[in-house]
């Protein structure tokens, strides 16, 4: 498959994106380098990450994520010169403790504090990650076009706004002759599909942004790994959300993965991310904890369903649609 243009900002981003989220919590440096590598090695580009991760964890402040990154980048030569456009790197504000919220202030310092943990001149895609209420979207299009003119960032990009909330940044950022938002990123899964489906997918399609979805595999409920809550207290960072999803709805829909899975001489995590390409969306992010669960991310960038393997899915999930 092939990379996906960022409107003209000439950012391209690979149809799976690498989650960065386990990177300083669940996976250690040694193991996080190593799915790093090998997310390249098998032909990714694009690595998501958060100046939030992972600030929940206990004895963590945030930003560990993109430490762990950029030690990363450093380390491989791709934080400087020509090695930099080897990689595709985007992070997000609004959650980290010390520099939570979208204003214009924030904004600012926030990201200086992201590259200097990431130990680059800028990022390729910045995140508005959550919206903020106390604060004018044309106040956020302007900081977050600013960042775009200062080199710091290459695109701009939305999460967790509401659709009407992106509606106004795009109107206002076209009006006013400021950088638009080329990228939304949602919630979206064989388990959670209306929002998006309904709303922001056709508002992508609509302004010619990227489509990509977080928890593209329902907290690792999508691999087939948690059929039992027994099976789902084995991960005590996962397991708990992964559980909720235990249900007749749920474990049919793995009925289901497993049957195209079979057919297609794939696991159900990559057949759960090829059916997200299916329905329009153009990079999921997942993340590996260890380079043993990246095969299955890596098969999705070639695993094409047939539309009656897709239509499967689709009537299995339909309670979620």
């Amino acid at each position: 498959m092939k990379n996906i243009p960022l409107g003209s900002t000439g950012v391209s981003i690979s149809p799976i994106t690498l989650g960065g989220n386990t990177f300083g919590w669940t996976s250690t440096r040694e193991e996080s380098f190593e799915v790093l590598d090998a997310y390249l090695a098998g032909g990714g580009t694009t690595i998501d990450t958060a100046d939030a991760y992972s600030a929940w964890a206990p004895g963590n402040r945030g930003g560990e994520s993109e430490e762990t990154i950029g030690q990363w980048l450093a380390a491989r030569g791709y934080s400087k010169g020509s090695g930099r456009e080897g990689v595709v790197v985007a992070t997000k504000v609004a959650r980290h403790p010390q520099f939570e919220g979208l204003s214009p202030k924030n904004v600012a310092a926030a990201c200086n504090a992201s590259l200097e943990r990431l130990g680059v001149d800028f990022v390729d895609v910045y995140f508005a990650h959550f919206d903020d209420d106390a604060v004018a979207i044309p106040d956020m299009a302007e900081a977050f076009s600013a960042l775009v003119d200062a080199g710091k960032a290459r695109a701009v990009g939305l999460s967790n706004f509401t659709p009407e909330r992106m509606e106004e940044w795009l109107r206002c950022a076209e009006e006013n002759g400021l950088h638009k938002p080329t990228i939304l990123q949602q919630h979206y899964n064989l388990v959670k599909r209306r929002r998006f489906e309904a709303s922001y997918l056709p508002l992508a399609r609509k302004h010619g942004m990227a489509a990509q979805s977080y928890f593209a595999l329902a907290s690792g409920f999508l691999t087939g790994k948690y059929r039992s809550e027994d099976g789902a207290k084995t991960n005590a960072a996962r397991g708990g959300a992964a559980a909720r999803y235990l249900t007749e709805e749920g474990l049919a829909v793995l009925a289901a993965l497993d049957d195209v899975a079979a057919q297609l001489g794939a696991s159900p995590a990559s057949v759960a991310l090829a059916w997200q390409h299916a329905k329009g969306v153009d990079s999921p992010v997942a993340s590996a904890r260890t380079v043993g669960q990246l095969p299955d991310l890596l098969t999705a960038l070639d695993l094409k369903l047939t539309a009656e393997q897709a239509a499967i899915l689709d009537a299995a999930s339909a309670p979620m649609a």
